[in-house]
């Protein structure tokens, strides 16, 4: 794309700039309005400067993306009312081994999630489940967010599903499932691998397992005799049962609380069911109000498998390369209906925050895209970075790292997508399918580079900071302590094994 008028270029990057600053900084000092309001202030100002027009902003907005977003929420909400995350927290704690162990399975769990469902869809439905595993079992939640940022971009590399841009390559290059899933998943598989290792390393003093609160006061106490034979199991600790008895607790003592009231006042233990006048205690409860207990434990049950069926079916729909924005909220709304019951508490959950905030970054980069400023740095760059050669795919890697982490993966695959296509079919010995999945692996696994390198980055980062409890701020700065060096050691350990 040639270069624009000099005034758009200019005006065109202000607005870009201001954008990335909060996007970057949400409550930097001069304007603390937040990320969501600084993608709307950035998409005003290009429609404002005149960069784009009206018609042209409105048609930068990505339905599609925002569809599958929205809808793989609804789903998750109904997921985490089916228990699935009291199922999975029973699961990653069953024998665990400590936190290193809880870590590497979060990578793996979180990576394959991100292949079947999406990294959007798996950082969604996972951000909170890991804020509570962290304070369960009283670790650092860095390490753990990090893990699932990094683990799910990087799985979501393996499949034409996993996320936006392997979809317009699929579309665009017309590569079969089963032909990008052989491609680029032995890269995927080291490349996770990798990523756990360097995680380990670089978290290594974080993930030391912390004494037992007892355990503290006795060491205080000078006693080094431990009773462990009162020590409750590991099994107590697990999410389920602590859910579980959280619940008995609150029905015990609201079937109990006025029987409570009568025992201090006389100091008995006598029912309020007690009948003064008859001097004994009414009859056990009849049949009936058992038989509706059964029934509703039965629903429940059923509704559930429901639950769970639909969200298989889902997937299924994925894999077999339906629409997969219409396929989510078909799936969501299938749910609502099978709720039967009132859709506003459930749909209050949706991040609608998050959903503004990726509009206003649609239109903010597609006007950045319009002043022509990666075009040209595309056009400066192309002669050298053809994939024939060792030092070509490192420059393509480079200007691929760079322009997803400023103007965001999809629009960067937009724009090179078909240039390194015609590239590759130029060049002598080159085989375009592995141009594509170059493009595809590279665009992918830059986005661990920055905290606005992803999507998936900024969901688990703006879930963990608006969670209702276990609130935790995962800045700019924290994610790109670790994102640099992991970023492009996986993508040079992953290159070789692309296959096309």
């Amino acid at each position: 794309m040639a270069w624009a008028a000099t005034h758009k270029v200019a005006l065109g990057s202000i607005a870009f700039a201001v954008f990335w600053i909060l996007a970057v900084f949400p409550a930097v000092p001069f304007l603390p309005i937040g990320r969501t309001a600084g993608s709307l202030l950035g998409a005003a100002l290009m429609v404002v400067f005149q960069v784009i027009s009206p018609n042209q902003a409105f048609d930068a907005i990505d339905l599609p993306i925002l569809g599958l977003l929205f809808g793989t929420m609804v789903v998750s909400v109904y997921l985490e009312r089916a228990d699935l995350f009291k199922y999975l927290g029973s699961g990653l704690s069953w024998r665990s081994r400590g936190p290193k162990d809880l870590l590497c399975r979060i990578c793996v769990l979180s990576a394959l999630s991100s292949a079947l469902f999406t990294n959007d869809t798996t950082c969604v439905i996972f951000t909170e489940f890991v804020l509570r595993l962290c304070k369960q079992h009283r670790v650092p939640v860095l390490p753990y967010l990090m893990a699932l940022a990094t683990s799910s971009n990087i799985g979501s590399a393996a499949t034409a599903i996993g996320n936006p841009q392997n979809l317009v390559i699929a579309v665009e290059s017309k590569i079969s499932f089963f032909k990008f899933l052989v491609g680029v998943l032995p890269a995927m598989a080291l490349g996770i691998f990798v990523n756990t290792v360097l995680l380990l390393l670089f978290y290594w003093k974080s993930l030391k397992p912390l004494p037992k609160i007892d355990d503290r006061h006795a060491i205080a106490a000078g006693d080094v005799e431990k009773e462990t034979e009162h020590d409750p199991p590991n099994w107590l600790h697990s999410p389920a049962v602590i859910d579980d008895l959280l619940r008995l607790e609150s029905r015990r003592s609201s079937r109990s609380s006025s029987s409570f009231r009568r025992s201090r006042s006389t100091r008995s233990h006598v029912p309020e069911e007690f009948d003064e006048e008859a001097g004994a205690l009414p009859p056990p409860p009849s049949s009936p109000p058992l038989k509706t207990t059964r029934a509703s434990r039965l629903r429940r049950k059923v509704w559930k498998v429901c639950v769970y069926l639909v969200t298989l079916a889902m997937l299924a729909a994925l894999l077999y390369g339906l629409n997969l924005s219409w396929t989510a909220l078909t799936a969501a709304v299938v749910l609502i209906v099978l709720d039967f019951s009132d859709a506003g508490p459930c749909l209050d959950q949706v991040s609608y925050s998050l959903l503004v905030f990726f509009s206003g970054m649609f239109v903010t980069v597609d006007g950045f895209n319009r002043t022509g400023a990666p075009g040209q740095l595309w056009k400066a760059v192309e002669p050298h970075a053809r994939i024939d050669s060792v030092s070509g795919i490192a420059l393509l890697s480079l200007v691929v790292v760079l322009l997803s982490n400023v103007a965001s993966n999809v629009p960067t695959v937009l724009l090179l997508g078909s240039r390194v296509a015609a590239s590759a079919a130029a060049t002598s010995g080159a085989s375009v399918t592995r141009a594509w999945l170059v493009l595809a692996w590279v665009s992918t696994v830059a986005g661990n580079l920055t905290l606005v390198g992803s999507a998936a980055n900024l969901i688990v980062s703006e879930q963990a900071r608006r969670a209702e409890s276990d609130k935790f701020n995962l800045s700019f700065w924290k994610h790109l302590a670790f994102g640099v060096p992991s970023t492009f050691i996986v993508i040079a350990v992953g290159l070789p094994l692309i296959q096309g």
